[in-house]
């Protein structure tokens, strides 16, 4: 059976996303990232990155969460668009965007509006503009379609679905209301039975919610760097 190395963060859920609607049987690994379970050797045996998600499919490991949604989504044939050069293309550009873009970006958006230790106006006003901009090139693809390639639900939407989601957290409460075709797309992939199952599935397993001396150490690994 699949393993797949989780826990409730935006990458994650995604693929959690894809497991719950293409029906695949899976077992869910739990990785504590704030108890530092991602730096075990049986972990970045699977994982060199030291980061979730990833997967084990039988003896072929997949880390990344665009690379696993596409090794799925091929794998399986399904959630893709019509097999068209033209949506080939438009599948790739759009994953690589999120994966290059709107998720690095707004993971540094939150770590400096949320969690860095000190306040660093410069780097929280650069990160917060490079998500805007991110989120609003969504907002304008989604203005001219209902789903972000071809006419058809696929991992794109689910990849775009990790991140949006959680707009407000990234950005303020009150930012979705600028990106409206975003938050459509949200709120109707987040109304589907499997998303419902992919955010729930965090629930059934004990993750560290403390963000003490000892989190951000491990999540913030160069702290541990500059105190040695």
């Amino acid at each position: 059976m699949l393993k797949f190395y989780f826990n409730g963060s935006p990458n994650p859920t995604k693929v959690a996303l894809f497991l719950e609607e293409a029906g695949i049987p899976y077992q869910p690994v739990p990785v504590d990232t704030r108890a530092g379970d991602q730096f075990k050797p049986e972990y970045l045996a699977v994982n060199p990155n030291g980061k979730v998600p990833a997967i084990d499919d039988g003896g072929v490991k997949v880390f990344d969460s665009n690379a696993i949604l596409l090794y799925l989504a091929e794998k399986t044939g399904k959630f893709l668009p019509a097999n068209t050069p033209a949506n080939r293309a438009e599948l790739l550009s759009w994953l690589m965007f999120v994966a290059t873009g709107v998720g690095p970006f707004s993971g540094q958006a939150v770590h400096f509006r949320h969690f860095a230790p000190e306040k660093v106006d410069y780097a929280h006003n650069r990160y917060q503009f490079e998500a805007q901009r991110h989120f609003s090139i969504l907002n304008d693809q989604l203005a001219k379609r209902r789903y972000m390639v071809g006419d058809t639900y696929t991992i794109v939407d689910m990849d775009v679905w990790g991140w949006a989601r959680m707009i407000p957290f990234i950005m303020g409460e009150e930012a979705f209301a600028k990106y409206p075709n975003v938050k459509r797309l949200v709120d109707e992939i987040s109304a589907r039975p499997a998303a419902k199952k992919a955010i729930a599935l965090k629930d059934n397993f004990k993750f560290k919610a403390e963000m003490d001396d000892e989190a951000r150490r491990n999540m913030f690994k160069h702290l541990s760097v500059k105190a040695a």
